[in-house]
């Protein structure tokens, strides 16, 4: 099992609130740091405002030297899969090879409008396409050139440079779909990110990568299975409720059966279900920007006790 720190930046930290972040998730062994990739806060101000996912992580590139680093996950409408190809190798190549890339076709529309990002409705068409040239240029040998032609983008010769340290960059794609999403999966994917499901949700979102992975005679064992879950993790209830109160909720809303609440071993009964399952990830999801000795505390106390 892998364990990763998961950030959601756009509800109000700059780039040295992640820093902090990341900076304890390597010093407590946690495998990776993640961010969302948003332009606008869903709640509150948002204060400082908003950092960009794929510019903080070549920073955190430089200020860290072991954990992996990725989004979960830039929509396809922020960037141009041939700049985005460009610049997660770039990153790749100044961490060392530590990059993953989350994609996902985007949902927030007022983050658009507030931007002025155009928002189609046929967004699993572009991100279909972003996974096709993407991951063309990357494997374009040396020498030669990559062209695309498709319904959404049109690429003419090009050289597929720079390459990532790591041939290739782990691709991730989450999400609950039924048949579109577990396809692309299939076809494209290191990892296949469930989301934030319950526990009754997850043999349904399997057995639909099974298939999908059948269709296109890929094994399923080859794909990596994830899970992403906020976390409120305290010694006791009254840590836990001051934690769930900073986020505007009480200990009954957090405690919910679905979330991530408590302790050790309340943590890790939910993470030994989920080990049942074949899920080979988790994503912890901070959700105070500014709590690090929240992940201080999952790191030192938490962290020890779940299954590797």
């Amino acid at each position: 099992m892998e364990y990763c720190v998961f950030t959601e930046p756009h509800l109000g930290a700059g780039y040295d609130d992640q820093l902090a972040f990341a900076q304890a998730a390597e010093r407590h062994g946690f495998h990776g740091f993640f961010r969302s990739d948003h332009y606008l806060s869903g709640r509150g101000d948002g204060l400082p405002g908003p950092t960009d996912a794929w510019t903080t992580l070549a920073g955190l590139a430089r200020e860290t030297s072991r954990i992996r680093l990725g989004t979960l996950v830039s929509p396809v409408t922020f960037r141009h899969p041939g700049i985005l190809a460009i610049q997660v190798a770039q990153v790749d190549a100044m961490s060392g090879g530590r990059v993953e890339l989350g994609l996902g076709a985007g949902w927030f529309e007022r983050e658009h409008e507030a931007y002025g990002i155009p928002f189609p409705a046929r967004r699993f068409d572009l991100l279909e396409e972003q996974l096709q040239i993407i991951t063309g240029l990357w494997e374009t040998p040396i020498g030669e050139s990559y062209s695309f032609a498709g319904e959404k983008y049109r690429l003419t010769d090009a050289p597929g440079l720079p390459k990532p340290v790591q041939r290739p960059v782990p691709v991730i794609i989450g999400g609950a779909g039924a048949r579109r999403t577990p396809g692309l999966v299939a076809r494209f994917a290191r990892e296949y990110n469930l989301g934030f499901p319950t526990d009754v949700q997850i043999p349904e979102r399997l057995d639909n990568l099974r298939a999908a992975c059948e269709r296109v005679g890929r094994d399923p064992a080859t794909v990596r299975l994830s899970v992403a879950m906020s976390v409120i993790a305290g010694a006791d209830d009254a840590e836990v409720a001051r934690r769930a109160g900073r986020l505007g909720k009480t200990l009954d809303e957090v405690r919910d059966g679905v979330n991530l609440v408590g302790g050790p071993d309340e943590i890790g009964e939910r993470i030994d279900r989920w080990r049942s399952f074949g899920i080979e990830r988790v994503y912890f999801q901070f959700l105070d920007n500014h709590d690090v000795a929240h992940v201080d505390y999952v790191g030192e106390a938490v962290l020890p006790a779940l299954p590797r």
